[in-house]
């Protein structure tokens, strides 16, 4: 893999959810390892990186042992707010995936990690037995603009891609309450067509679109 796909000590930010690419993450940042690294990405332009927590909480506690997963999703600061000293508020988007090939924990708690950028998912066309799954994802995101009538309270960016088992895997993986370890691993297939047809079995069992 070229070096110009290598990210070094890249900020982490473990979580007990899972970011798509694609995805919006909303955060309320208080921690001071979080606050001054949010600080500095946003001052600079730079992305974070979004991992599943597998071990320990969101807020750090004392002796508590911190572990993830070695897969994420790099985040980009869209909206910044501080609406009071020590709180931020922020609005990221997810950005290309990435493996952990190193990672150390600094001395104030954050984590950084060495990382290699994993391909975007490939552009494929839904399927005419898959097409059920982005009709009714089109429906919702309409019934959703009519309730909210604010695009930028939508929990789902502009612009749709309702014709990418790529997109519409991955807004329905955000969606849909699974348990956040199969969310893991549906954001890690590298297959979309294969994520979106695991995802079209959820939505037939449980009767939000046949």
């Amino acid at each position: 893999m070229s070096s110009a796909l290598n990210l070094q000590s890249l900020p982490l930010f473990p979580l007990g959810a899972v970011l798509f690419p694609g995805g919006i993450l909303p955060l309320r940042i208080f921690e001071v390892r979080y606050l001054d690294m949010i600080s500095r990405c946003h001052k600079a332009g730079a992305p974070f990186g979004v991992v599943l927590l597998t071990q320990g909480h969101e807020v750090r506690q004392p002796g508590a042992t911190e572990s993830f997963s070695h897969v994420g999703t790099l985040a980009t600061i869209s909206d910044f707010d501080t609406p009071r000293p020590g709180l931020m508020v922020i609005r990221a988007s997810g950005a290309q995936r990435f493996r952990i090939t190193a990672s150390d924990q600094l001395r104030h708690g954050l984590w950084v990690a060495d990382v290699e950028r994993i391909p975007a998912d490939m552009a494929v066309p839904i399927p005419d037995d898959l097409k059920f799954t982005a009709a009714a994802l089109g429906k919702l995101i309409q019934s959703l603009q009519q309730k909210t009538g604010n695009p930028d309270q939508l929990p789902i960016q502009a612009p749709w891609q309702l014709d990418d088992c790529g997109w519409v895997a991955n807004r329905w993986c955000e969606l849909l309450p699974l348990p956040v370890q199969l969310k893991q691993r549906l954001m890690e297939l590298d297959n979309p067509l294969v994520r979106l047809e695991l995802v079209s079995d959820v939505l037939a069992r449980t009767g939000i679109a046949q």
